[in-house]
C-alpha cells in the first residue's frame, strides 16, 4: 500500500460497542482478571514477568486449569501425560495474559529489587474510563501480541538458547529471522485483509481464503502462471499466516478458522496449499481469516499512525458541502452514497441542495467530480429540491445539471439547453468520470457510445470552452477500439490545445 494515496473509507461501529467487544476478548479480560489478583505477595523477575512458581496459581484464578487436570497431570500413563499436557498449556495462556497486562500498564512494578506490582492506571480505565479509553488499552494489548506474533517458534529459540557458547550469544542467522521483514510480512498481510474488508470489490465483512491472503504477499502481479518455487513460497507463507492468526484471534482481530490438520496429510496437501492444488470446492480447508469489527478499528487506528489517509463513513457530516464533494471524490459508489445520506440526515432538504450546488461551482481541476458527486447527491434529496435547480437553470456550469434533474423528476416547464451547454455537459461528465474511475470498461463503452451517437461530435467538441476539453479528447483517443475514430478524437485535442495556446503532452 502507499502511504501517498487515501485507503478505502471504512464503516466503524459505535465506540461504546467497540469498547464492549474489547473488554470481552479472551487476551484482555484475562489480563484484567490477573490485575486484579495481583496483590503485595506477586512477586516478579526483572523484566516483569510473573515468576515461575506463581504461574500456576494464575492459570487457576483464571480458570484455565482446575483439580481434574492436577490430578491427571498426577496419575500415570497417558492421563498424565493429557493433564500434564492441559497444566503447561493453562500456564502459557496465563503467562501471556500476564505480559499483556504489564505491557498496558494493568499492572506496574512498584519495586524492581523486591519485584513487587501493583494495579496500574489502566486497570481503572477499564473499569471506570470512556469507551475511547478502553479501546486505548486494547489498542496496547494489540501492539504487544502483533510484537509476540513476529518472533520465530519459541522451542526453535530455546534450542538456540541451549546451543549457545559461553559468551551466550545466540546465532539467530540460523533461523533464518529477519525481525523487520516478518514484521513487515504480517504489517502487509493486515493492510491486504483491511483492503479486502474496506473495499466494495472485496469480501467484506466475509472470510477471506488463507491462500489469497499469502498469495497476495507473494506472487507478483504481472506473473500470469505462478512457478513452482512461488508455489513453495506461499504455502510456507501460509503456514506461517496460521501460526500468527492462532496468536491473533484471541485479542479479538480476526475470527479464524485453522487449517485442517488432515488437509497436510493428504497426498500433495502441503504443496497444494498455495496454489493449483486447493480443492476450490472446500478451500476453507486450507484456512479462513475474517477481520472483526474491532479489528477493523485496530487497524485502522495502526495504519494512522503510520501516515495513511485512512477515512471513516460519516466523518464529513458535519462538514461543509464543499467538503463533502471533495471529499467523496475518491469514495467507491456506495461508500460516497452513505456519507451522503448521514451528510443530508443533519440538514434542512432545499438548504442542503442550494448548498450543494453552490459547492459544485468551479474551473478548478476537481471541479468535475464535485459536480458528479453533486449530482448523485441531489438523487437523494427528492422532488423538495427543485426550487434550487430551478435557480441555476441559467448557470453555465450548473444549467445542464440541473435540466437532467428536473427531467429526472418528470418536473414542468424545463428549458431545452442550447447546444453548446450539452457539449459542455458531456465534456464535464466524460472528466468527472475520468477522474472516477480512469479508463474504466463503463467509460470505454460511455466513449463508444456518444461517437455513434453523434455524428460531427469531434468537430464540434474541440471548440468547447471546458479547462478539461483537451484531456478528454486525448482519453476518447486513448479508449475508443476504432483506429479512425481514435484518429478523430487526437485531432480534435490537438486543436483544442492550439485553441487554448497549450503544448500537446
Amino acid at each position: 500500500m502507499s502511504d501517498s494515496s487515501p485507503l478505502p473509507p471504512v464503516r466503524l461501529r459505535p465506540e461504546a460497542e467497540l469498547a464492549r467487544d474489547a473488554l470481552a476478548t479472551p487476551l484482555l479480560s484475562r489480563a484484567a482478571r490477573l490485575a486484579r489478583w495481583a496483590g503485595p505477595e506477586t512477586r516478579v523477575d526483572p523484566g516483569g514477568e510473573l515468576a515461575e512458581e506463581q504461574l500456576p496459581a494464575a492459570a487457576e484464578v483464571l480458570g484455565l486449569v482446575g483439580a481434574n487436570a492436577e490430578g491427571a497431570a498426577s496419575a500415570g500413563g497417558a492421563a498424565s501425560a493429557e493433564g500434564a499436557g492441559a497444566v503447561e498449556e493453562a500456564v502459557g495462556l496465563a503467562d501471556e495474559a500476564w505480559q499483556v497486562a504489564v505491557h498496558t500498564g494493568l499492572v506496574t512494578v512498584t519495586d524492581e529489587e523486591r519485584g513487587t506490582v501493583e494495579a496500574g492506571e489502566a486497570l481503572r480505565l477499564l473499569t471506570s474510563g470512556s469507551p475511547r479509553d478502553v479501546l486505548e488499552v486494547w489498542l496496547g494489548a494489540l501492539e504487544a501480541v502483533l510484537a509476540d506474533a513476529s518472533v520465530p517458534d519459541l522451542g526453535e529459540m530455546e534450542a538456540l538458547l541451549e546451543e549457545a557458547g559461553e559468551d551466550g550469544e545466540v546465532d539467530l542467522s540460523s533461523l533464518d529471522w529477519d525481525p523487520e521483514a516478518e514484521a513487515a510480512f504480517l504489517d502487509g498481510v493486515l493492510g491486504n485483509l483491511y483492503l479486502l474488508t474496506a473495499g466494495e470489490d472485496g469480501p467484506g465483512e466475509g472470510p477471506v481464503p488463507l491462500p489469497a491472503l499469502a498469495a497476495s504477499m507473494i506472487v507478483p502481479e504481472d506473473m500470469e502462471e505462478p512457478t513452482d518455487e512461488v508455489l513453495e513460497q506461499v504455502s510456507d507463507a501460509l503456514m506461517r499466516l496460521d501460526d500468527q492468526f492462532r496468536l491473533l484471534e484471541p485479542i479479538g482481530l480476526v475470527e479464524f478458522r485453522p487449517v485442517d490438520e488432515e488437509v497436510l496429510t493428504e497426498e500433495g496437501g502441503s504443496d497444494g496449499a498455495g496454489g493449483s492444488g486447493i480443492d476450490e470446492a472446500d478451500v476453507s480447508r486450507y484456512g479462513m481469516v475474517r477481520l472483526t469489527p474491532l479489528g477493523l478499528y485496530g487497524l485502522r487506528a495502526r495504519l494512522l499512525e503510520e501516515g495513511y489517509e485512512a477515512p471513516v463513513v460519516g466523518e464529513l457530516a458535519d462538514k461543509g458541502a464543499d467538503v463533502l464533494l471533495d471529499g467523496t471524490g475518491a469514495f467507491p459508489p456506495g461508500a460516497a452514497r452513505a456519507e451522503t445520506e448521514q451528510w443530508l440526515a443533519r440538514r434542512e432538504p432545499l438548504a442542503a441542495a442550494r448548498e450543494l450546488l453552490s459547492a459544485a461551482r468551479g474551473a478548478d481541476a476537481g471541479a468535475p467530480l464535485r459536480r458528479l458527486r453533486c449530482q448523485q447527491a441531489l438523487s437523494l434529496v427528492g422532488a423538495v429540491a427543485e426550487p434550487a435547480l430551478r435557480e441555476v437553470l441559467d448557470d453555465a456550469e450548473l444549467g445542464g445539471l440541473a435540466r437532467v434533474w428536473l427531467a429526472e423528476h418528470r418536473a414542468a416547464d424545463v428549458p431545452a439547453p442550447p447546444e453548446s451547454m450539452v457539449f459542455w455537459l458531456t465534456i464535464d461528465t466524460l472528466a468527472a468520470q475520468l477522474a472516477a474511475e480512469g479508463n474504466s470498461a463503463e467509460l470505454r463503452e460511455l466513449v463508444e457510445g456518444l461517437a455513434a451517437g453523434h455524428s460531427g461530435f469531434f468537430a464540434s467538441a474541440w471548440r468547447v470552452e471546458h479547462p478539461a476539453t483537451a484531456e478528454v479528447l486525448e482519453a476518447m483517443g486513448r479508449l475508443h477500439p476504432d483506429k479512425k475514430v481514435a484518429k478523430e478524437a487526437r485531432k480534435a485535442a490537438f486543436k483544442a490545445r492550439s485553441q487554448r495556446g497549450e503544448q500537446g503532452e
